[in-house]
């Protein structure tokens, strides 16, 4: 006679054994990325809200050079404990732009996207959401 087959775990039994989430550390804080979450708020407090993307490379190369901010991607801060987009100093900014526009707009898979986003004092920043 063949032996009775072992029953697999539930969904509920295997969450009982799962650790409990972090409570410090980078991991803890993560909120949803800038464009998930339609707007942010900044280190220093300001709210920006996601204003239209995913731009054309046409509009994402104007704002390269007109937005009054600009980043890509986003980092962890020490500071305030959570994720936020990496604003690039002025310097940077032709250069990230130059590997940014090589692949956006590319069919599939994109890695680079560009959004706008704006806060209320009407500031208006370039956000360029890198894929892996």
């Amino acid at each position: 006679m063949p032996k009775k087959q072992k029953r697999a775990a539930t969904l509920a039994e295997m969450a009982v054994t799962l650790p409990p989430p972090a409570t410090e550390g980078p991991c803890s804080s993560y909120v949803d990325p800038p464009v998930a979450a339609r707007g942010f708020t900044g280190a220093d407090g300001t709210h920006w809200r996601l204003a239209r993307g995913p731009l054309g490379p046409r509009r994402a190369e104007r704002l390269a050079t007109d937005a009054d901010v600009m980043s890509m991607g986003i980092c962890y801060d020490d500071e305030v404990g959570r994720w936020l987009p990496r604003f690039l100093p002025e310097a940077e900014r032709p250069a990230i732009w130059l590997k940014a526009r090589a692949t956006l707009g590319a069919a599939y898979p994109p890695a680079h996207e560009a959004y706008q986003f704006t806060a209320e004092d009407g500031r208006v920043l370039l956000f360029i959401e890198t894929y892996c």
